[in-house]
């Protein structure tokens, strides 16, 4: 069943918490669950991060479900038996709340949450190296598929795992249990074509983010060698439906339908929200994939 959600980083940035920080924690959810009416909410830094039961209420009382969050993996540098007890908290979290991804990306060297350095200079990793990434991600991936979790890494700018060739080699280096997080913005900001990087994928893709951009922004970031915060600020990133926006959702949607996907459709478009609203950008996002999602049969 296709349900679909959205992230609070519209409202109040995770990697920067200043970006936001005046909006109460209560409009961001009163604003995402009852008035917009999305399903279900990713983690933020604003949710109770250590009791999974009041992270569910809190939830609940707006209607809102808890879809999933990120988890910063850290493997390049640690073994997969370190990895697997340091999960141990942010797992617990996940199967309180009846969620079927951890979603991970590998953050021991990523540059996306410090201000100043260009994503330009984001770490990279030879065929060597990532073929003993893979390795451990499938490893641990394994063990969370033994905890009723798929693994879905989010390919993102600023990482060892961001152009399109990164990730197919990090696909053809990890196995049957580590899964894909495909996101649509990532994928094109990272010099990707969505269409042909998501048609490749499709069969391993157990999460989906409908991140929009603005193409004029990102080349813009690259120019200028701006750091990834600097690239959000600038409005780098928007939703579904936004005329600005670069991405044609509706393929996308058509090879989900394809694939047979029945996971969640998470709107993760982080923006000023002083610049743009985010109560009218995530309105027209999620009305947008709702229409998509019934022209392409996906709903």
């Amino acid at each position: 069943m296709i349900r679909f959600g959205t992230n609070p980083i519209a409202w109040a940035n995770d990697d920067d918490q200043s970006i936001g920080a005046d909006i109460p924690t209560a409009r961001i959810l009163d604003e995402a669950g009852r008035q917009i009416g999305f399903d279900g909410i990713e983690n933020g830094h604003r949710w109770p991060q250590d009791d999974p039961e009041a992270l569910r209420a809190l939830l609940a009382g707006y209607g809102l479900v808890f879809v999933s969050g990120w988890y910063s993996t850290n493997l390049l540098v640690q073994s997969v038996e370190d990895e697997i007890k340091a999960v141990q908290g942010h797992l617990a979290k996940l199967k309180h709340n009846g969620c079927k991804v951890c979603i991970v990306c590998e953050c021991s060297n990523t540059v996306h949450g410090s201000p100043d350095t260009p994503v330009n200079d984001r770490p990279r990793l030879s065929a060597a190296e990532m073929a003993e990434f893979g390795r451990k991600m499938e490893a641990f991936a394994a063990y969370l598929a033994t905890e009723g979790m798929t693994l879905a890494y989010h390919h993102h700018m600023g990482t060892v795992v961001e152009a399109p060739s990164d990730i197919d080699a990090f696909m053809a280096a990890t196995g049957p249990a580590t899964h894909l997080l495909f996101d649509a913005g990532h994928c094109t900001f990272g010099g990707g074509n969505p269409e042909e990087v998501l048609a490749r994928h499709v069969g391993r893709v157990a999460h989906f983010h409908a991140k929009n951009i603005r193409p004029a922004v990102c080349d813009r970031v690259r120019a200028e060698n701006l750091s990834f915060l600097q690239g959000v600020l600038a409005g780098a990133f928007t939703v579904p439906g936004d005329q600005e926006g670069a991405i044609d959702f509706a393929p996308l949607l058509k090879i989900l339908k394809g694939a047979n996907y029945d996971g969640w459709i998470v709107i993760e478009a982080e923006q000023d929200p002083h610049v743009r609203n985010p109560l009218l950008y995530q309105t027209l996002g999620l009305a947008t994939l709702k229409r998509l999602a019934r022209e392409t049969g996906l709903i």
